[in-house]
């Protein structure tokens, strides 16, 4: 049986929400495999941090996960390319596709009729040009730089972000706003048929669950995981990422900060972050929210099921 026709099925949800292990329990049992949209799930050595799902654990096949050095540019173009690829791939192989993850702009990227410019593309030489600019100058003057020629586009980034404010700088050289090109997402058709699944969970309660999962990704190993990448020579790789968790250790391990610190740093960047994939998520119409706040994970695969058969989807 074929399902290249079949709509693909789109897991989104703010972090901790549920979303991985939702997609793998719809996989088991509707025969899918997943592509995951997880902007720092792609490199590899980023494994505690990022929540990857242990490989013994996947049950599936996992696309998505481990494509890229963390020295290596990574860009939604890119996951665009491998999404879509993957998609066929996985149709080939008579499957359903799953796509799942918390990075909205790599859902859109991979599901919509999104056409990249060159500059969003690796090996754009004006990206070392702004990451100069940045180790000799700091963040600062990358964010000074921005402003003169695109204001619009400077006051939607933080002046910290260095990975976004090289990436508008890099669309400007094509031609492009960064600030235009968040406009135009509202507006963008969908390329793919897809079913799009959220997951809700209250807002305390996914709190609680942040602090929870912060606390065992320390038991897990995650101060022995940044030590160990930064005894590798990839200090400076883990802090210009934007994957929380990895330069708020280095900080403490650099004495900037205490151990404690640095925990209470990453909860509150990591509650921070779930309160923007929330309002991304929430913006798109096409979703069905389905309840998550208990964590039952059969009552969620349920739930999930019952939307697919609304939708039509053949189960």
């Amino acid at each position: 049986m074929t399902h290249e026709r079949d709509p693909i099925i789109v897991i989104v949800g703010p972090t901790a929400s549920g979303k991985s292990s939702l997609a793998i329990a719809l996989a088991q049992r509707l025969d899918g495999e997943i592509v995951s949209a997880d902007s720092m799930q792609v490199y590899r050595g980023l494994d505690i941090g990022t929540a990857k799902v242990p490989g013994a654990e996947r049950m599936v096949r996992h696309y998505g996960i481990d494509v890229a050095d963390l020295a290596e540019p990574f860009s939604a173009a890119l996951f665009q390319e491998l999404a879509r690829d993957a998609f066929d791939e996985i149709a080939r192989a008579g499957k359903v596709r799953i796509l799942s993850g918390g990075t909205g702009f790599y859902i859109r990227a991979a599901i919509d009729a999104y056409d990249f410019v060159a500059g969003e593309q690796a090996g754009n030489p004006v990206r070392e040009r702004y990451n100069a600019l940045a180790q000799a100058s700091g963040s600062e003057a990358v964010w000074r730089r921005l402003q003169e020629r695109d204001p619009a586009s400077a006051e939607m980034i933080h002046p910290n972000d260095v990975k976004r404010m090289v990436r508008a700088l890099e669309m400007l050289e094509a031609g492009e706003s960064y600030a235009e090109q968040r406009d135009n997402l509202k507006r963008l058709e969908q390329a793919l048929p897809a079913i799009f699944i959220g997951i809700d969970v209250e807002r305390d309660v996914l709190r609680e669950r942040i602090d929870r999962r912060v606390d065992a990704m320390v038991d897990q190993g995650l101060v022995g995981e940044v030590r160990s990448l930064v005894e590798a020579g990839l200090k400076e790789a883990i802090t210009s990422q934007q994957a929380i968790g990895y330069k708020e250790i280095v900080a403490a391990l650099d004495g900037e900060t205490t151990m404690d610190e640095a925990i209470e740093r990453i909860k509150t960047a990591t509650k921070r972050y779930a309160k923007r994939q929330r309002t991304w998520f929430r913006a798109d119409k096409r979703i069905h929210w389905i309840n998550g706040t208990d964590g039952d994970i059969d009552a969620m695969l349920d739930a999930a099921l019952r939307v697919l058969a609304q939708e039509g989807f053949q189960i």
